[in-house]
């Protein structure tokens, strides 16, 4: 099994406060707070549904064990490094995994680790491994523009659409939108 658990969020969100109320077309400032939430929102749904990060964030991977030929999936996507691998004895005894000890690949998505064979890789049966990784595009700028497009387009909707009833719910043309703008960056989910 694995987890992965944000650990350090974003220091910025993909698109400004601006710059979704230019494209809501939302005039003063009374309703600053409501947009910078929905961009929040906005931002973590198209995270999850994509698999993806967009900006710098830092995610803890937590699996029970090393799977059969030692590659473990690094997920969410981009990786930019694996910061600590950590291994824990049947005692619950972390011990720091030395870099020499695994090799990465950040080209692929989602990223990849391997562990060096032949080596015990602690015995906890659950929760034994533990990745830390930065993921993202960067900063705001670095944020491929349909996903940011995305975005406003969701705030733009959710800020029309109040009725507690709808929360969470999409037109029709919207999400065709938004799943298209989506579309190129959404990683298979693999069981």
């Amino acid at each position: 099994m694995m987890v992965a658990i944000l650990v350090l969020p974003p220091a910025a969100e993909p698109v400004t406060r601006e710059e979704a109320k230019a494209h809501a077309r939302i005039d003063g400032t009374a309703e600053d707070q409501r947009v910078d939430a929905l961009i929040t929102a906005a931002r973590m749904d198209i995270e999850n549904r994509t698999g993806r990060a967009m900006v710098t964030q830092g995610w803890r991977i937590v699996r029970d064990g090393v799977p059969k030929g030692g590659v473990i999936r690094l997920s969410p996507a981009p990786i930019q490094s694996v910061d600590m691998v950590t291994a824990y004895d049947e005692a619950g005894v972390p011990s720091v995994v030395p870099t020499t000890d695994y090799e990465v690949d950040l080209v692929s998505s989602p990223g990849r680790l391997r562990l060096e064979t032949g080596r015990f890789w602690g015995a906890r049966a659950m929760n034994g491994i533990e990745i830390d990784v930065t993921v993202g595009y960067g900063d705001p700028d670095a944020v491929p523009a349909p996903l940011k497009q995305a975005v406003m387009m969701l705030v733009a909707y959710w800020y029309e659409q109040r009725e507690a009833a709808r929360v969470g719910a999409v037109s029709s043309g919207v999400a065709n939108g938004v799943s298209a703008l989506m579309a190129p960056y959404r990683m298979a989910r693999l069981a």
